[in-house]
């Protein structure tokens, strides 16, 4: 594929306990009037560290606001609307992933300079260029997608090690999930160099969190900051965020997501997933039906065991859904875009045969 005047804009970042001392380095060049948007845990998590950095550096906090509640354009549309805003010459997004994707929506195709700080270690959103959008009802709507990421990212160890493990544990079952995902949907491909680096990136997203990630995961638990910990939310958050900007081009077939991903989506039709359960927390049982499908038994047996090891979900109760739920949703899934860049056809069949070996298991 022969590329004319192509750009790649890959994501900066800080890691470390005292990395919001480098506010002033990174975001001078752009103003220093900030907005900040957050959810609520969120500003209380970080606020006692950020508002004094944001002091020392000698900006000005212009307003802070909570985003809301889902990545929505309705919500989008709200937070442009504001005064304080419109005056602000850059926005710190503080949170987890919807309140992120909230804010890389609202300022990347307006050119407002956007600065990510994550609160918790579960998805990359910190880092990629694309925000997922719900409706207005909580369900899944599309991924929205951009030219560039965030103008920089600081992570900030010690902030998440006290977040609840919880958070963790899903992000492991969505990151390793990107790995299988990448390699199932490129499979027998002669790829473009952008699309072959994230593949090769992607086993970055999947061999730490087999050696760490329960380990990370129990540290989480007692909010240490452990190496352990630190290469689970580098994987996590950075890995998979730099796999994610090379595997999905718009000019290309989506390589960034596959049939773990089409399950949950599919599943959120049901109020339940998104009022009990994490996005990767169901991801990694669908990741189970993925391996199944695709006939690679050792490696599904690897991550049946880690799933097993860290408490993620083995059979549909396990995410507060029936047999008979999961039939009346499974033809929808084959459908989906995450899977319209397979190898092979996925079946009603695949899926139920998949379901009945978990569920006997």
């Amino acid at each position: 594929m022969k590329l004319e005047n192509y750009e790649m804009c890959l994501p900066n970042y800080s890691i470390g306990s005292g990395i919001y001392g480098q506010i002033k380095r990174f975001c001078s060049p752009y103003g220093d009037k900030i907005l900040i948007i957050s959810g609520h845990k969120s500003y209380d998590a970080a606020s006692p560290k950020l508002i004094p950095a944001i002091e020392v550096s000698g900006f000005s906090v212009v307003g802070h606001v909570y985003y809301g509640k889902d990545c929505t354009y309705s919500t989008v549309e709200r937070l442009k609307e504001l005064p304080v805003y419109q005056e602000a010459d850059m926005v710190f997004a503080v949170g987890g992933g919807k309140c992120i994707d909230t804010c890389k929506c609202l300022c990347i195709e307006d050119g407002k300079p956007i600065f990510t700080f994550p609160t918790i270690a579960s998805n990359c959103a910190a880092c990629t260029s694309v925000s997922i959008m719900y409706m207005d009802d909580g369900v899944f709507l599309k991924p929205h997608f951009f030219k560039e990421p965030a103008k920089h990212v600081f992570i900030d160890t010690e902030i998440l090690s006290q977040a609840p493990a919880r958070y963790l544990w899903a992000g492991i079952g969505d990151t390793y999930a990107k790995y299988y995902e990448a390699t199932i949907s490129s499979r027998d491909e002669d790829l473009p160099h952008f699309t072959a680096m994230g593949v090769a990136v992607s086993r970055m997203c999947m061999e730490p969190l087999v050696k760490y990630g329960a380990t990370a995961y129990h540290d989480n638990k007692k909010h240490v900051c452990s190496d352990a910990f630190e290469q689970a939310v580098l994987a996590i958050v950075v890995s998979t965020g730099i796999a994610s900007i090379f595997l999905t081009r718009d000019f290309t077939p989506d390589y960034n997501s596959g049939l773990a991903h089409a399950i949950f989506y599919a599943l959120t039709n049901y109020p339940v997933i998104e009022e009990k359960h994490l996005h990767g927390e169901v991801v990694a049982y669908g990741m189970l039906y993925a391996l199944l499908v695709d006939g690679q038994k050792e490696e599904f047996d690897k991550i049946y065991a880690l799933n097993r090891e860290l408490g993620l979900p083995l059979k549909l109760a396990d995410i507060d859904i029936t047999e008979d739920q999961f039939k009346e949703i499974i033809s929808d899934i084959p459908e989906r875009s995450d899977v319209a860049h397979y190898p092979y056809r996925v079946t009603r069949q695949m899926l139920l045969d998949a379901m009945v070996k978990l569920e006997e298991m």
